[in-house]
């Protein structure tokens, strides 16, 4: 598979190493994030956080609109 973002600029000889998880487009190394999100599971009455942190891979476009203010 070839990274859309790469094929958007007219290049075709990147490879894909992975797909976002937010909007499901493939994605190269250079356009593509791996970013850290805490995981939050129900206990009880409330809600309890994972001392470690999961990773998931998004691409540039959805990493520049989740960190927007």
């Amino acid at each position: 598979m070839h990274c859309y973002d790469c094929l958007q600029e007219g290049r075709a000889d990147s490879a894909g190493i992975g797909m976002c998880a937010r909007c499901g487009l493939f994605t190269c190394q250079d356009h593509g994030h791996v970013v850290r999100e805490h995981v939050h599971r129900a206990g009880g009455l409330g809600r309890t956080t994972s001392p470690v942190q999961a990773r998931r891979f998004v691409c540039d476009t959805c990493r520049t609109a989740e960190t927007a203010h």
